[in-house]
């Protein structure tokens, strides 16, 4: 069952099921909780906080349709543990659960399935008046001035993204796009509006009658020293200091109360010339755990059944340092040998691929977690790190 009304349930055995689980897993082990996992990765790191963990085979495309109920009951039930709680994590919000006999402390699935889908997320957000760019089926790309962004509906972490300029661009976008569908699964793709400016993101926390934003993010999306990929996203500096950050705030917190979500979930922007503008929601964790807990001092996972129970934490209003997360991917094939890892557990790392692993080119090698005491600090030890990652793996530079 989904817990949307207040509960109040003591917990010590928790499941998380998702594509990548390690962020929230390792926050539950500081909180105190027994984590179990159900991953596509099972990295090295996810394995020290989890009691026990499963792997997904979810095929080239990470296409979470591929896992029937039926499947995913047998591999909760292969734990041999009652848990207390699930929660469903990226690739998996939208995945229906209510037929099975668990407490899932997750947005409720029909609505997940609204709030995920950009097209039908710009109707939502066209009729309560926040800024967002218009968005249509690529069937009606027409509709729009160039330059425009295409993109999967669902999804794709910005990999399948790709800026179309003008009406030549049209051409070579229907060449690309026979792969791109089959390599985002079932996703229909969408045309938007293509926005200039930062991108960044906010946190929020929220109940069903209160909502608050506890960290204003920068997004690092297709940084050149982390990956070749245009709009993929690379990471997040907690916090993003800007004149906008009150009514980001202020506009995430509207948001969410007003599609009725509960928990850990975040609001991504594009900050322009005119102001902040509403790109999506992820209603969910999201890949800002890192930075926001380490920033604020919050544990996120506590915070989010916290707000299940009806309460919210305590506001700060004073971070407690900069901190950044950054991902780096991979310009070529590469085999993790044993001592490449050893090497790699030398520094501050995380999602940190266990020996053995073959990596391919553009796939995510590892994350590098950096703290300071200025945006500069945070920058300047995650580019000591990615070196010292590529010397370490003969990396050749992005």
């Amino acid at each position: 069952m989904y817990l949307g009304k207040k509960v109040s349930i003591a917990m010590m055995n928790i499941l998380v099921i998702g594509f990548s689980t390690r962020n929230i897993v390792c926050s539950g082990k500081r909180a105190g909780y027994n984590m179990y996992s159900i991953d596509a990765f099972c990295d090295y790191d996810l394995m020290q906080c989890s009691k026990a963990a499963r792997k997904l085979d979810i095929g080239d495309f990470f296409d979470a349709s591929n896992i029937s109920i039926k499947e995913l009951s047998k591999l909760i039930e292969s734990f041999d543990v009652d848990f207390d709680a699930i929660i469903l994590g990226s690739g998996f919000e939208t995945i229906g659960l209510e037929s099975l006999p668990y407490r899932v402390f997750s947005n409720d699935p029909r609505t997940m399935a609204e709030v995920s889908d950009k097209y039908l997320f710009s109707g939502i957000v066209a009729k309560i008046g926040i800024p967002h760019p218009k968005t249509v089926l690529l069937s009606e790309i027409d509709k729009l001035n160039f330059p425009v962004m295409v993109k999967p509906a669902c999804s794709g972490g910005g990999i399948f993204n790709m800026k179309v300029e003008n009406h030549e661009g049209i051409t070579a976008l229907h060449e690309k796009l026979q792969n791109i569908t089959i390599a985002a699964g079932k996703n229909q793709m969408i045309a938007q509006e293509y926005i200039d400016g930062t991108p960044a993101s906010v946190s929020v926390i929220s109940t069903r009658g209160k909502a608050i934003a506890i960290a204003v993010n920068e997004q690092l999306i297709g940084v050149p020293w982390l990956t070749t990929i245009p709009f993929a996203y690379c990471g997040n500096i907690t916090p993003y200091e800007t004149p906008y950050a009150s009514e980001m705030k202020r506009m995430s917190e509207e948001l969410i109360l007003e599609l009725g979500l509960i928990g850990s979930n975040g609001v991504d922007f594009i900050i322009s010339e005119n102001g902040p503008v509403v790109i999506e929601v992820n209603a969910r964790f999201q890949g800002s755990l890192d930075t926001v807990e380490m920033a604020t001092g919050v544990n996120l996972l506590d915070a989010h059944f916290k707000a299940f129970e009806g309460n919210l934490i305590e506001k700060k209003d004073d971070g407690v340092q900069y901190a950044g997360r950054a991902i780096l991917y991979a310009s070529q094939e590469i085999l993790i040998t044993g001592a490449e890892q050893k090497k790699l557990l030398e520094r501050t790392v995380c999602d940190i691929p266990n020996a053995g692993h073959a990596i391919r080119p553009q796939e995510p090698v590892i994350s590098i977690l950096h703290s300071g005491k200025s945006r500069e600090d945070v920058l300047s030890g995650i580019e000591e790190t990615v070196m010292f990652i590529r010397e370490s793996l003969n990396l050749i530079d992005s």
